[in-house]
């Protein structure tokens, strides 16, 4: 029988002593000077005593798993206590860095069974995902699950379960919602500051090795230190590939891509600002244009996305790209446009305003003079002169001082959540629906035509 979480039975481990004080994973105030507003992103934290601690484990402990401790690490009252990973040098790091108290295992199993585990990172390639996430879950863990939150959609819906069945706590690992930059867009696009949204656009090209995930192999790298008999899972046995274990996002055996590695992000920030449950019919294409090496997902993918009509936003359509070749050196924005004006990400947030104009011009050069000044006096009429106008400014500019960590302060939403002191808004079921349509892109670009998605029920229509 698996063990019951929830946030009454872990408040109840701590006592009563947290229960009081309501805290947010940031304070937002603000500075106006000209046409640029300062947000003060602050961590607003509280000491905790020693019993109230939370103590964390890692499970997968590579590149993003140690950031993702390192980044919960920063809060108040949290603690490393054990780590997992198949590969010995990754172990041994985590002491280094933590200490040689932190107890280390390759078998994430160990650190599931232990009393003294209040939540885990889970930092696996994702073909782990949801295999560990219910196993988390239903050891009455508290659960920081990377994004993707699975490899293939028809395993969200397990996860949902699992989340209902024990009554457990599951934050998806997309930082966005806990940006201060994304709160503020919400806010805008809410205020009808840029008019009827209508469409979404947004790139994230790179140009390095690195960028194309071609991460560092050591030499002395092998089947003598990794656990690749237990890395493969449930798939076919094969001899040990270090291309697979150290650079798994370039197979679609072990990863999910472009897009489940950064499609991803921008959906979990769309959706955030604007209230979406996801698109309806989507495209994929792209293809392998530079990085000719074992990999067999795009290094360039594009996707479009049509977005329906709903209570919370107009019909708009996404569009999104990446280029893992990009020889003008690479780069990211993202920009929501509206009937009145644009929202741009790039060096903080930029608010553009360009109303559509409220009388129309005049192009009558073709017509005969005697048309012309018909037309002239048709026009006046059905335009009067609105007279003079206050012309506000046209642009304002978002920049954050104070600037913290946006995954540390992702990592506290879980943490104030399981001391009853806040909400998760990356659930289960807001992780399912950021990352089913950059996994449908996905299927598009393989299956050459588009998928049609249900975004309510969250399910493919066939």
């Amino acid at each position: 029988m698996s063990k019951d979480f929830s946030r009454k039975s872990f408040l109840k481990k701590f006592g009563a002593t947290t229960l009081g004080a309501i805290g947010m994973p940031y304070i937002i105030t603000r500075k106006v000077h000209g046409n640029v507003e300062y947000l003060d992103s602050k961590l607003h934290q509280k000491k905790y005593a020693a019993n109230d601690q939370i103590n964390i484990a890692i499970i997968g402990a590579g590149i993003m798993g140690q950031q993702d401790v390192e980044a919960a690490l920063e809060n108040e009252g949290v603690q490393l206590v054990a780590a997992c990973d198949l590969y010995e040098s990754r172990l041994v790091r985590c002491q280094e860095r933590w200490g040689e108290e932190v107890d280390t295992t390759m078998d994430y199993r160990e650190v599931l069974a232990r009393d003294d585990v209040d939540s885990v990172i889970i930092a696996t390639p994702d073909f782990w995902h949801d295999t560990i996430a219910i196993a988390a879950l239903e050891a009455g863990k508290a659960v920081y699950l990377e994004k993707p939150m699975v490899q293939h959609i028809e395993e969200g819906g397990p996860i949902i379960e699992a989340v209902e069945r024990t009554g457990g706590l599951l934050q998806v690992g997309s930082q966005s919602t806990s940006s201060v930059l994304n709160a503020k867009a919400k806010e805008l696009i809410a205020e009808g500051e840029i008019g009827d949204l209508n469409f979404v656009e947004c790139y994230w090209d790179r140009q390095s090795f690195m960028g194309a995930w071609n991460y560092p192999i050591p030499p002395s790298a092998g089947p003598e230190n990794i656990d690749w008999e237990s890395y493969l899972k449930d798939l076919q046995d094969e001899p040990y590939n270090a291309e697979k274990f150290f650079r798994w996002r370039k197979y679609q055996d072990f990863g999910t891509g472009v897009a489940g590695d950064l499609f991803v992000h921008h959906f979990s920030a769309l959706h955030f600002i604007t209230n979406s449950l996801g698109p309806e019919r989507i495209y994929g294409t792209g293809g392998i244009r530079f990085w000719d090496d074992d990999r067999n997902v795009p290094d360039v993918m594009l996707a479009l996305f049509d977005y329906p009509e709903t209570h919370n936003h107009p019909a708009f359509n996404l569009s999104l790209r990446v280029n893992f070749a990009d020889g003008s050196g690479g780069g990211y924005s993202t920009r929501f446009v509206g009937s009145d004006g644009e929202l741009e990400f790039g060096d903080g947030l930029t608010l553009r305003r360009s109303p559509m104009e409220s009388v129309p011009g005049m192009m009558i050069e073709n017509f005969s003079e005697d048309i012309q000044q018909e037309y002239i006096e048709y026009h006046k009429q059905k335009y009067p002169d609105p007279g003079p106008q206050v012309e506000e400014p046209n642009e304002m500019i978002f920049q954050i001082r104070n600037y913290v960590n946006g995954t540390t302060l992702h990592h506290k939403t879980l943490f104030d959540a399981m001391r009853g002191e806040g909400e998760i808004v990356q659930d289960a079921t807001f992780g399912l629906r950021a990352a089913a349509p950059a996994l449908a892109a996905n299927k598009s670009h393989f299956e050459g035509q588009p998928v049609h998605w249900d975004p309510e029920n969250m399910h493919i229509i066939t």
